[in-house]
């Protein structure tokens, strides 16, 4: 007896050890899995579902840990009892289980001995799904997110309850604003009762955003339907369609054909394949092979082939218009709620009305980018052209060079903003020193002499580019902006602009300053207006006019050059970048009104708004919608031969 008492006592304190070993006993989560141990076993996406869904929803503390190492295949099974573990690779081929409800360790283990979950990518997109509802309560605010994220992908019913229970406790401002809205458009989805579905479709009548129109698209979603006779009760019409007038009458009796409501119209093919098939003795219905050559032949055949009941019948006029007078044919919303289209539809609408204004606001931002872009490019051909009266055909070739120059500093300065800040007065001087050598070498010789100074800048011109040519390639190089003008200014869906165009915008309006105080509060712009105006009297009063015209085309040259580090930022920086500006400066300072600044920046808005307006009326035909643009400037100029801005007085008649 005493012998038997100590080997029970020894049992009994081996069990411990004995069921680590063996394995837990069976706890809540455990129980759950067992339930559904075949489905998860087979990982079929098809049948997984009720296995996801009821661990999602069980409450279990530990359902979200088991979802979580489920998706990441870091769940294992263990052969000898079927259970379910979390496993971690200890050593070679050697697995240490863990316990999901506890989280304690139940043992080491063999791969041999254990079997791993490897759902696949669709089974994995499920557990992802249903792991949104641990996730909207996340403390990380990155796992919020992407709940939010899958959320918008793909919502069910069931996700709307725990979203609005997780509002309550949410922080962070911009992740509350985006649970809000979408748990607006899960109830207008979803919602209990049409009273809230229409509350929330009211609530949204102002947003414009695109999730907020993909949500009443999918409510006035349709689905084109036949029925014998009247539309059946209860069915949420959109539209009855008449054949003949909203559809083509083939296509509604095609459609009674492909229902097996009305026999098939047969085509002149089907005729014959059927003919072709009931080939006999050399004749089809009586009428020989060699007599099938004409239409007529073979109408005669195919009625011979159907009073034998070897071929359907073709239907006639009479027939087709009867079967359809006899069906009604119908657009029906999948939405049931007539209430709820409804409402659907009066606030797309709205909303529809509201993106309108938006995207002409979106269209008249586009106009002053282009605008401020024009005017950048066309400032410095204002001084040389519009105030100095020198046709530089060139002018284009310094923008260029200016482009250029700030790519050469990228590669000497890698910092993006530092190099920038360098380049943009290194391309001043630059395009400053080859201004005033132009000036000097060539220009000076043809003042007053028009045709000359076009002829002599254009063979310039032709120069500088197969100089740039032989030093950079035909290859377009990058110039890089800084960090902080990537992305763009969003205001909503339908608004946006790029940083880069926003600075540009700035720019131009700092050059505009620039001038007109240069020109208005600085001696050189004294005297360049007294030598534009009459050269004598201004060297009769001291003035060196040589020296004046020479500063005043290095300034315009120069700051050709800062307009090419601009435009370089978002174009491509190629030998041919100021071919495609120099026309549209031309037409800036012309259209304008030749000599005045205001007029250049006039003629910059009118160009830029009317080639971005006819982009937005022609989108797919750029190079059209400049033509276009050329043909309205030439016609404008015949009105307004002076431009917007003409000068008045002495200086309007030189």
């Amino acid at each position: 007896m005493r012998v038997f008492l100590l080997a029970l006592a020894a049992i009994l304190s081996l069990a411990p050890s004995l069921q680590a070993q063996s394995g837990p006993g069976n706890t809540p989560v455990q129980d759950l899995l067992q339930v559904h141990r075949a489905l998860i076993e087979k990982g079929s996406r098809k049948s997984i579902a009720p296995a996801i869904d009821a661990i999602a929803t069980s409450g279990l503390p530990a359902a979200q840990t088991v979802l979580q190492t489920w998706q990441s295949k870091d769940m294992w099974q263990r052969e000898e009892d079927g259970h379910f573990f979390r496993a971690e690779e200890i050593a070679k081929k050697t697995y240490r289980l863990y316990d999901f409800d506890s989280g304690d360790a139940v043992g080491d283990y063999d791969k041999d001995a254990l079997d791993q979950l490897k759902p696949n990518s669709g089974v994995r997109a499920m557990i992802g799904t249903a792991l949104v509802v641990f996730q909207l309560s996340d403390p990380d605010p990155a796992r919020r997110r992407d709940a939010l994220d899958a959320l918008q992908r793909d919502a069910e019913a069931s996700h709307l309850a725990p979203l609005r229970a997780s509002l309550e406790g949410e922080a962070d401002p911009e992740i509350k604003a985006r649970k809000e809205q979408l748990a607006t458009l899960l109830t207008l989805r979803f919602g209990a009762d049409d009273t809230a579905r229409i509350a929330a479709i009211e609530s949204i009548a102002t947003d414009i955003s695109l999730d907020a129109r993909a949500a009443l698209n999918m409510l006035l979603t349709t689905s084109r339907e036949i029925a014998q006779g009247p539309v059946p009760q209860g069915v949420n019409v959109a539209a009855i369609l008449t054949p003949g007038e909203d559809m083509p009458e083939a296509e509604a009796y095609a459609m009674l054909a492909d229902k097996g409501l009305a026999p098939p119209r047969l085509s002149p093919d089907d005729i014959r394949s059927t003919l072709a098939a009931h080939i006999d003795g050399g004749k089809v219905g009586g009428v020989p092979l060699a007599a099938l050559n004409t239409d007529a032949a073979r109408a005669t055949a195919y009625a011979a082939l159907v009073e034998a009941g070897l071929a359907p019948a073709q239907p006639t006029e009479a027939a087709i218009k009867e079967a359809l007078a006899a069906h009604t044919i119908y657009d029906a919303y999948a939405e049931p709620s007539t209430a709820v289209t409804a409402a659907a539809e009066d606030a797309l609408a709205a909303i529809k009305t509201r993106v309108g204004l938006n995207q002409m606001l979106d269209l008249a931002l586009d106009g002053i980018s282009l605008a401020s872009i024009f005017f950048l490019a066309a400032i410095g051909l204002a001084i040389t052209f519009g105030v100095m009266g020198v046709i530089n055909m060139a002018h284009g070739e310094f923008i260029m060079m200016g482009a250029y120059t700030g790519y050469v500093v990228q590669q000497l300065i890698p910092n993006y903003t530092v190099s920038i800040l360098v380049a943009l007065p290194l391309a001043f001087a630059v395009t400053f020193a080859a201004g005033v050598a132009m000036e000097r070498l060539v220009i000076r010789w043809l003042y007053n002499r028009p045709l000359e100074t076009l002829l002599a800048t254009f063979g310039i011109s032709i120069a500088l580019q197969q100089i740039a040519k032989n030093i950079f390639g035909t290859q377009a190089r990058p110039l890089t902006s800084p960090g902080w003008l990537d992305g763009a200014w969003v205001m909503n869906d339908v608004v946006s602009i790029s940083y880069i165009r926003i600075a540009i915008f700035v720019l131009a309006l700092t050059f505009l300053a620039l001038f007109l105080f240069i020109m208005k509060r600085t001696r050189l712009g004294l005297e360049t207006r007294a030598v534009t105006q009459n050269p004598r009297m201004a060297a009769s009063m001291g003035i060196n006019p040589d020296r004046v015209n020479m500063l005043t085309f290095g300034l315009g040259s120069g700051i050709a050059g800062i307009a090419g580090v601009a435009i370089g930022l978002f174009a491509k920086v190629t030998s041919e970048l100021g071919s495609d500006y120099i026309v549209q400066s031309f037409m800036t300072v012309v259209v304008g009104g030749v000599g005045n600044i205001w007029g250049t920046l006039a003629g910059a808005a009118m160009i830029g708004f009317l080639q971005k307006g006819i982009e937005w009326m022609n989108p797919s035909n750029t190079l059209a919608a400049q033509t276009y643009m050329i043909i309205f400037i030439i016609i404008f100029i015949q009105f307004r031969p002076r431009g917007i801005i003409a000068l008045k007085g002495r200086a309007a008649g030189d």
